[in-house]
């Protein structure tokens, strides 16, 4: 805008030749400078007689419609007004404000609204009234939002609320369990509420073919037929029952001429009789103990048997057997103890004792510790069809309460402490 006066100025440099100049239409300057209309321009309260700087002729507010309204505007009074005959002195045909397209998103400060005539003020009651409503649904939206996350994490603590406990009880301490978990103590089962560990592997970092003792120093070699697949959430050492499908100890894993108790979680996929161990030591001629499964009676029947150190011609064996409890396709957990103050052996099946002997004692084998097999006159036997885990031996002799307490996750921290090795237990 300007007040109509002619201040001093610099007269800005020439425009090429026929070029029009600064983006203005081609040709060469109209007089009166730069393609305006010519003539000198008119102080602000006079009309100019001939047009100077393309303003109209006529005060701004003077003259009737078709006549000279000042500063170009159209027929009518400007901004926004219907164009009509083009005033006096301005550029050509009044053309409408082009329709600029809005910016993304919910309109800014006054977008989407209509447009007030020239000279009146906007409907400041109605635009009040917009943004509150406009404030309204925002709040709605974070309040039903905030809504829905309470109601979901509502819903995620009915669920554990809601959640069965898995068989075994509230499992504070070691468990053998036919549903365990892998978040186990150095030295015992895991609790059976929670869940296996993301980051357990059963094998040494080192060595995929080495079962690692995640409470002694003790691994076991896998055989080349031998795997340890984690089916659903834990692992479990399979074996084919054919003589290169079992595992084998670095070294002897119990003292059998102390008292120890050991125990697995088995389940036999064979239905054939006979001898099927699942774990055993011994020495090269023969075992010095061994836990599986085996005829008894004609029928199928679990076993802990052990050679005693009596002296004799030859060796005497001693057998714990579980009569009449399902051996086949079954997960189940066994539980053999030997005493040796009171010179007992005892055999536990899913935490209830099924048969105990009086022994002199164990005979002390040199050999290592064996999965799947045993060692029977020179030779390996009773090759075990199946899979093994939660393997777990300590250097006590549980009592009856022990094992069931054992099976329930409930052991006690006295007996907990004396566990020596474990494998597979995740």
């Amino acid at each position: 805008m300007t007040d109509g006066t002619d201040h001093p100025n610099s007269p800005p440099p020439e425009p090429a030749p026929e070029s029009g100049g600064y983006g203005f239409p081609p040709g060469i300057p109209a007089p009166g400078g730069y393609g305006f209309p010519p003539g000198r321009p008119a102080p602000y309260d006079q009309p100019a007689p001939d047009g100077g700087y393309g303003y109209p002729q006529g005060r701004p507010d003077q003259g009737a419609p078709g006549e000279g309204h000042g500063y170009g505007y159209p027929q009518a009074g400007g901004y926004g007004y219907p164009p009509g005959p083009p005033a006096p002195g301005t550029f050509g045909p009044p053309m409408p404000f082009p329709e600029e397209p809005g910016p993304a998103g919910p309109p800014g400060p006054g977008q989407g609204l209509p447009a007030a005539p020239f000279g009146e003020q906007p409907d400041w009651e109605a635009m009040a009234d917009r943004s509150a409503t406009e404030r309204r649904k925002k709040r709605l939206w974070m309040i039903g939002g905030a809504v829905t996350v309470l109601l979901l994490l509502a819903g995620g603590g009915a669920f554990v609320l809601l959640k069965p406990a898995e068989p075994g009880g509230g499992g504070k301490n070691d468990v053998a369990d036919n549903a365990p978990s892998a978040s186990a103590p150095a030295s015992g089962s895991p609790d059976p509420a929670a869940s296996p560990s993301k980051s357990y592997s059963p094998t040494v970092a080192s060595d995929p073919a080495l079962l690692r003792d995640s409470v002694g120093k003790t691994n076991v070699r896998m055989g080349p037929e031998a795997t340890v697949p984690k089916v659903g959430a834990r692992h479990e050492l399979t074996l084919k029952g054919t003589p290169n499908s079992y595992a084998q100890g670095t070294e002897a894993a119990v003292d059998t001429t102390k008292s120890f108790s050991l125990s697995a979680r088995v389940r036999n996929t064979s239905a054939a009789k006979g001898a099927h161990i699942i774990m055993s030591q011994g020495s090269g001629a023969t075992f010095s103990f061994e836990l599986g499964s085996d005829t008894v009676n004609d029928k199928q029947a679990w076993v802990f048997r052990v050679r005693t150190n009596a002296q004799g011609a030859a060796p005497t064996m001693v057998t714990v057997a579980a009569e009449g409890l399902k051996t086949v396709k079954a997960w189940t957990v066994l539980t053999a103890v030997h005493d040796a103050e009171k010179k007992m052996i005892y055999l536990y099946v899913e935490g209830k004792k099924t048969g105990e002997a009086a022994v002199p004692g164990i005979w002390q084998g040199s050999g290592p510790l064996q999965l799947g097999r045993a060692r029977h006159q020179d030779a390996w036997g009773g090759a075990w069809t199946g899979s093994i885990n939660y393997i777990r031996f300590y250097g006590s002799a549980f009592t009856p309460e022990q094992a069931a307490a054992y099976r329930k996750g409930e052991l006690d921290a006295g007996a907990r402490a004396t566990g020596t090795h474990a494998w597979v237990t995740g």
